[in-house]
């Protein structure tokens, strides 16, 4: 039985104008999208509550300085996450024959559990509402309403494997290499402690043809976790009293690293379409989330097809490049039939345009520090 949690009301406020008559919500799910929307709608006293699915989490995510200044903008706390291990440099053997690159990164490690609790602390207890007695549902896990589908891009999986490093190994390092059917990437956790992602084919097969993360790993040190790892997005995204969100709404190729910032725009942009569409009619504001997220995703698989095409001619390689061209020829296809937007977001708020019904670009704005 699905656990009911009232979330956290110690966020940032967002303004009061935006509030208007209170909405009742229910949050979906687990997980970045999910916690931070509801977060966000507490702070703004929108009766929320949320409906926990307990899901497996990820040992070790990587965040860049980007998502983890959106994460604290969401919690209201810029000293978050502050002694987390550091990645500092991103060594990369890119494409048929290429030379290995040592490039500047900037980027914190952690675990996804610790990640999800830092968004949690000291739940109040208190009655919370239903799914009848709301309306609107954010769902940030499947199944999404009828007559929602999934549309896929690809078919490459992934595999997540605990490694154990070699002895000196660069514990503020990631690796990132093309191979001729798949790519692998390898995060330093910890001292000798990795996290290893071989995208294409299993870990063995493709350390078998590694030249630069092979070698820096003594030991493979659990049983790898499979998982999809082709770009996919839900359609239509939202409809009348509700909304998909992280997951459930887009899944994105781990190439990028962009999936957990992501995740936190669409839950500030689902939580600001809420608090609006509580005091004005909601149709230009669901018009306005179908139009962002998938301009988000095409945007995402426009970088994916970059990558793709850059690494490799080989069979493998083709045939994934072709299924992102497909994605890009479908997101243009739908933002073809979706209404401009009247509103943008400002911080946590959404505003009106000065050319409402003009706006013709489609662009899933940054958050940064300044909301």
């Amino acid at each position: 039985m699905a656990e009911i949690v009232a979330e956290n009301r110690s966020a940032r406020q967002p303004s009061e104008a935006a509030v208007g008559d209170v909405a009742c919500a229910v949050v979906h799910g687990d997980g970045v999208a999910a916690r931070c929307c509801a977060h966000l709608l507490n702070s703004a006293d929108v009766r929320a509550s949320w409906q926990r699915s307990h899901r497996p989490s990820l040992p070790a995510v990587m965040l860049n300085d980007n998502a983890l200044t959106l994460f604290r903008d969401v919690a209201g706390d810029q000293a978050l996450l502050c002694d987390l291990p550091r990645i500092r440099r991103r060594i990369v053997a890119w494409g048929p024959d290429a030379e290995t690159l040592v490039l500047d990164h900037s980027a914190v490690v952690v675990s996804e559990e610790a990640l999800l609790d830092s968004l949690r602390p000291n739940l109040p207890t208190q009655e919370m509402p239903c799914d009848s007695a709301a309306n609107w549902k954010i769902f940030a896990t499947n199944p999404l309403p009828a007559p929602g589908v999934e549309q896929h891009f690809g078919s490459r999986t992934a595999f997540a494997q605990a490694v154990e490093l070699q002895p000196g190994s660069d514990s503020e390092a990631c690796w990132i290499e093309s191979l001729d059917n798949g790519w692998l990437f390898l995060l330093s956790t910890g001292e000798r402690l990795g996290s290893l992602l071989a995208i294409g084919a299993a870990p063995d097969s493709l350390l078998g043809c590694s030249r630069l993360i092979a070698p820096q790993i003594a030991r493979l040190s659990s049983t790898p976790a499979e998982f999809p790892a082709y770009p996919r997005i839900a359609s239509p995204l939202c409809g009348p009293g509700w909304l998909a969100c992280g997951s459930a709404a887009m899944a994105f190729d781990p190439i990028c690293g962009d999936g957990v910032a992501h995740a936190i725009r669409e839950a500030i942009l689902a939580a600001a379409i809420i608090r609006a569409g509580a005091r004005e009619n909601c149709e230009e504001f669901l018009a306005l989330y179908e139009g962002r997220l998938t301009a988000a995703f095409r945007r995402h698989l426009l970088l994916c097809q970059r990558y793709y095409e850059s690494a490799s001619r080989g069979d493998w390689w083709r045939f994934e490049s072709a299924a992102l061209q497909r994605g890009l020829a479908w997101c243009d296809d739908k933002l073809r039939t979706v209404a401009r937007s009247g509103y943008r977001l400002e911080g946590f708020d959404l505003i009106p345009t000065n050319n409402r019904g003009k706006d013709t670009t489609w662009r899933f704005r940054d958050v940064t520090s300044s909301v």
